[in-house]
């Protein structure tokens, strides 16, 4: 079990080749491959306790004293070496991206907020442009997995079990299956989430954190560390606008606040609004192929 949010469990990551025909043989000839999740667990060890009582003396009630000092310092210890492990190999990531010259960009966002839908739309209308995958991150099932393939998008499904968030190893055997090219882009869905994945650094370039008109204008004061380590914060489902209680102006005033230094951007996958700017920030960022 992770001392950082508490998932477990391992991760099974599953190339989807484009000239596989049919979601079911999108694992490959030879299978899912199996993949052991960094997270460390805990070792378990007993409460100390002192009990204080007469053996016979009614109505007299045991005296429980828990020394939580050195099982808390285990834990902030534990959680060190867990964060500590993860960048490390984020960091191999990162070098490997760079002497490839590949974009890897970290998608985030709450369940529903409109990643794959983006993700979509951007590979119908940027495949022809430039070179685009995706490492798609689900607990289960292969189901935006297939959407991104139907879009005509290599795709690698990564599902986590328990875990609630991607981790840079994860990532590492996405990136081996995908093999990207020099001056392509890496889209990484996280698993759907606005807590833990933005602890977990996966060797990207930016983060991208999706907010949806349909979830609120509260969440960057409800969850300011997501949004205050974004580079692009999208606000997506902007066609919904006129059908649900969402303040644009108290949401970008609380982004500005929380974020100061990152894009905001209005986008609809469902109508194409704002989608240029979107893929014209895609392209300042997208590196020159290598010769």
């Amino acid at each position: 079990m992770c001392a950082t949010c508490g998932c477990s469990g391992t991760a099974v990551v599953r190339l989807f080749p484009l000239d596989l025909a049919g979601a079911a043989g999108a694992a490959g000839a030879a299978g899912p491959r199996q993949h052991a999740h960094v997270h460390a667990s805990h070792e378990h060890e007993p409460h100390e306790h002192e009990h204080e009582h007469e053996p016979h003396a009614p109505h007299q009630h045991e005296i429980h004293q828990h020394d939580h000092s050195a099982q808390d310092e285990r834990t902030v210890q534990l959680e060190q070496k867990v964060l500590a492990k993860n960048d490390r190999l984020a960091e191999q990531n990162r070098e490997w991206l760079r002497e490839r010259g590949v974009l890897a960009i970290n998608l985030m966002s709450s369940p529903g907020a409109g990643k794959t839908t983006l993700l979509e739309r951007t590979a119908r209308e940027l495949g022809a442009k430039m070179a685009f995958s995706v490492i798609e991150g689900d607990q289960a099932a292969m189901l935006d997995a297939e959407r991104i393939r139907a879009s005509g998008c290599h795709v690698v499904q990564i599902n986590t079990g328990a875990g609630c968030h991607l981790d840079a190893a994860m990532v590492a055997e996405g990136l081996r299956l995908l093999d990207p090219p020099s001056g392509s882009v890496v889209m990484i869905e996280n698993v759907g989430n606005l807590v833990c994945p933005a602890l977990f650094d996966l060797g990207e370039e930016a983060r991208v954190v999706l907010a949806s008109v349909t979830e609120g204008d509260d969440k960057p004061r409800k969850y300011p560390h997501m949004f205050r380590r974004a580079d692009l914060i999208l606000v997506s489902k902007t066609d919904l606008l006129p059908y649900v209680d969402f303040d644009s102006k108290r949401h970008a005033a609380d982004v500005r606040k929380t974020a100061p230094d990152a894009l905001m951007l209005q986008v609809s996958a469902a109508t194409g609004a704002g989608m240029n700017e979107w893929y014209a920030w895609l392209r300042r960022r997208t590196p020159v192929p290598h010769e």
